[in-house]
């Protein structure tokens, strides 16, 4: 039996997840007045509170912008805010419009595990992608080596190997740059 203290000792090793939300559709909210969608306050944390996530993190709102709104200037302070973060396992949620032009602009920060993860649905239904997305996103900051990685449909994916295939409503692999073909 592994001695309490040696628990401890192990749990305070732990190296946290800086969970940095910009905002997109995992965070959007009806507003029946306006009868439209908006982004509104981050849900993460509370997606996962009620996952029961004892994992350390600690959540940081660094925009509140559907990623369609995302311009250069946001992607710059969201460059800065990573490498700017004591930790090196870092999830970002994001709008999965521009997801992956947002992993191209965070590619150069070394020495960091960066999870870029969102959801087709909002949290707020039922039936969303969120949590599962969310929760491969946990795994994958603990897990990969560094690197900056787009977590959605059940997959991990390399930033600059995947596209969102609006059609099929997924992303998929895509072929490298310069390769002219594209994933299915």
């Amino acid at each position: 039996m592994c001695p309490p203290d040696a628990i401890l000792r192990l749990m305070s090793a732990l190296v946290p997840i800086a969970v940095i939300t910009t905002g997109g559709t995992i965070d959007k909210l009806y507003f029946d007045s306006l009868s439209e969608y908006q982004v509104g306050e981050s849900v993460v944390r509370k997606l996962l509170s009620t996952a029961n996530v004892k994992y350390p993190f600690d959540v940081i709102e660094a925009l509140r912008k559907d990623s369609l709104e995302m311009t250069d200037e946001d992607r710059e302070e969201l460059y800065r805010c990573v490498a700017g973060v004591k930790t090196s396992r870092v999830i970002i949620t994001h709008g999965t419009d521009t997801m992956t032009a947002t992993a191209a602009r965070l590619a150069s920060i070394q020495g960091k595990t960066i999870v870029m993860t969102g959801a087709l649905t909002p949290a707020c239904f039922s039936e969303s992608d969120a949590s599962f997305n969310l929760g491969m996103a946990f795994a994958t900051a603990q897990t990969a080596p560094p690197g900056v990685y787009i977590v959605m449909n059940g997959e991990v994916f390399p930033a600059g190997a995947v596209r969102k295939d609006r059609a099929a409503a997924k992303f998929v692999r895509a072929a490298p740059e310069g390769d002219g073909r594209a994933g299915s």
